[in-house]
């Protein structure tokens, strides 16, 4: 095997499976996921508190495919949903009505409907969709999306708190949330925030749970007394640059932290509800790869550039907000490699200058023919895949914890390119 593959083979991802096999098997872009990696990170969540009621609500925008959500359930983790479709593939993978939390954004009235047809609790993030959700289902309950003003994340675009941001009510505003309630004889059954993405440090997160914490105490007995969850939302980090010994998030020292935070204020409050934390990333990054091709490689000026077929309608992370993914080359065995590293610019197969995976990375030479694996591509991923250029989704395989290996996903078509056409 290719000198720079220690990580996942440390980890044995590819099962029995070695990635070129993988690649030769069911063809590239592919992305493989890792079960045993997956249930780990489940229970590194579920393992946060002891504190009665609390659990982990797994944020499918993140990954929605029914194989992995069909894991996360066996592992005792509730889901989102914010959109049909997401409800959909919630519901193919076992999830009952009361496991799923709708989790709406500038949802349409019809959205919003059918979210209460299937018997959800709908968590709206402005008083004008509290008052389109009262219209359509006065004397439910409903949750309350409340911005604490506290915002983190490694780029502008995953901030989700804040003053620069378009997500949730202000705490400001709470007598005129209150008003619309009575009006529609609404019971506020929880309230939620989400501070950002990608945190790798907990103090931001503890703060802005003891805010939303506070804001939940100030409300009048009669709407306390109501509340059935507080969900602290997510963000949960992970360490993408693997290969630069980049420490974990410290679960530990935040479970331990929130553990104590939680217990000591239902003691105080007397509160008997559910408390939730909201990841997706860390519950999925870790266990995915993504696997390409090298197909071409040429000299542009001072750089070097490396083709694949890695386009960012597989992967858009890079594109999106500048992410770094870790690589890792796969070269057939006995096959030379020269010893030297060199920066190369990894890029896609996609008629955009901005295609580009990796900028000016010090890796060892690759030429055509080789794999590409790009690591913790298991998390908003295939979850953002296009079809621009008019290509076709990838495959996704799943390695089993017994080792073996199955397609959970086959690739598209040309046929599923125009499947939808009049």
């Amino acid at each position: 095997m290719f000198a720079r593959s220690t990580y996942t083979e440390t980890c044995r991802f590819f099962g029995d499976q070695t990635p070129r096999e993988l690649a030769d098997a069911y063809g590239t872009p592919l992305y493989v996921y890792n079960e045993s990696i997956l249930r780990q990170r489940c229970r590194d969540l579920m393992g946060l508190s002891a504190h009665p009621g609390f659990g982990v609500n797994y944020s499918v925008k993140a990954n929605a495919n029914p194989a992995l959500l069909s894991i996360i359930r066996e592992e005792g983790l509730v889901v989102d949903a914010m959109s049909p479709g997401e409800l959909h593939l919630d519901a193919l993978a076992g999830f009952p009505p009361e496991k799923i939390l709708y989790i709406s954004n500038n949802n349409s009235a019809e959205e919003l409907a059918h979210a209460a047809e299937n018997s959800l609790l709908v968590s709206v993030d402005s008083l004008s969709q509290l008052e389109t959700f009262g219209r359509i289902k006065a004397g439910g309950k409903v949750m309350a999306r409340l911005n604490p003003g506290i915002g983190a994340g490694h780029h502008a675009k995953v901030i989700t708190a804040g003053k620069a941001t378009k997500f949730g009510i202000s705490p400001d505003s709470l007598e005129e949330l209150f008003a619309l309630t009575d009006k529609y004889d609404l019971t506020l059954a929880g309230i939620n925030q989400h501070i950002g993405s990608l945190f790798m440090t907990p103090d931001g997160y503890l703060n802005a749970a003891s805010v939303l914490l506070t804001l939940a105490e100030k409300l009048p007995e009669a709407r306390f007394g109501n509340l059935e969850i507080i969900d602290f939302g997510g963000g949960f980090g992970i360490p993408y640059h693997k290969y630069d010994g980049e420490p974990r998030l410290g679960l530990a020292e935040l479970g331990a932290a929130l553990h104590g935070l939680i217990s000591a204020w239902a003691d105080k409050t007397g509160y008997r509800g559910r408390f939730l934390v909201e990841p997706g990333r860390y519950v999925v990054a870790e266990c995915g790869i993504a696997l390409g091709r090298v197909h071409a490689v040429k000299n542009n000026g001072q750089t070097h550039y490396v083709g694949t077929d890695l386009g960012f309608n597989v992967l858009m992370r890079p594109v999106l907000y500048d992410s770094f993914h870790d690589v890792e080359i796969y070269r057939a065995k006995g096959e030379q490699v020269d010893p030297k590293p060199m920066a190369q610019t990894i890029v896609g197969n996609i008629c955009e200058s901005g295609d580009i995976l990796a900028k000016e990375r010090l890796l060892p030479v690759m030429r055509e023919g080789d794999v590409l694996g790009v690591l913790d591509a298991g998390a908003y991923c295939f979850s953002m895949a296009s079809n621009y250029n008019q290509r076709f989704k990838p495959a996704e395989a799943l390695i089993a914890a017994d080792g073996s290996a199955r397609l959970i996903r086959r690739r598209e078509t040309l046929e599923d390119l125009t499947r939808c056409l009049l």
